[in-house]
């Protein structure tokens, strides 16, 4: 008998390349952390980079961790995923990551988490999936969605509405508050 209680499932997309010399990796690890201790469990798509970061803190802060990772690239031992689930493709482990979450956090990333992002937000505008948050979290997100909005061309009116950019730890938590 499963007597976890269930908690809101925050997804993290981030760069698998910032490793645990960086600023920002520590400051992911203590930011998700406190999203821990706030109530949430966490989930991503490996244990590299900022997953790596995100998945330590929210077990250090003693919340659940899954990852979606793939089947074509190997777990390493030293990981803090609380459970695993193998994906057999980016596109299932993408469905899930987004499908199965309450709330989606982006990290500082390169062409994934930007595909991530993209596929998550078209999702939301679209009304494909109910209305959740979806936060960007530092410095690199306003400026590309400023040029972003200048010149997309947009199906739904309200697309932006969906996106939030946050840039302290107080920012993440306060919106992931509104929805715990």
């Amino acid at each position: 008998m499963n007597t976890r209680v269930t908690r809101p499932r925050l997804t993290a997309f981030g760069s698998s390349r910032i490793g645990p010399e960086s600023a920002v990796y520590k400051d992911v690890l203590e930011l998700s952390t406190k999203v821990a201790l706030a109530g949430w469990d966490g989930m991503t798509g490996g244990h590299q980079g900022m997953m790596a970061a995100f998945s330590q803190g929210i077990h250090a802060g003693h919340g659940h961790i899954r990852g979606i990772t793939l089947e074509r690239f190997p777990t390493p031992p030293d990981n803090t995923l609380s459970e695993e689930q193998r994906a057999h493709n980016f596109f299932d482990r993408m469905g899930i990551l987004i499908e199965d979450a309450q709330a989606w956090l982006v990290l500082p990333g390169g062409l994934g988490t930007l595909s991530e992002l993209a596929m998550t937000w078209d999702l939301l505008a679209i009304n494909a999936l109910e209305p959740r948050p979806l936060l960007l979290y530092g410095d690199m997100w306003e400026p590309i969605i400023s040029t972003l909005s200048e010149q997309l061309v947009l199906s739904a009116e309200s697309a932006f509405d969906a996106i939030r950019i946050c840039k302290t730890h107080d920012d993440v938590l306060n919106a992931l508050q509104t929805c715990a």
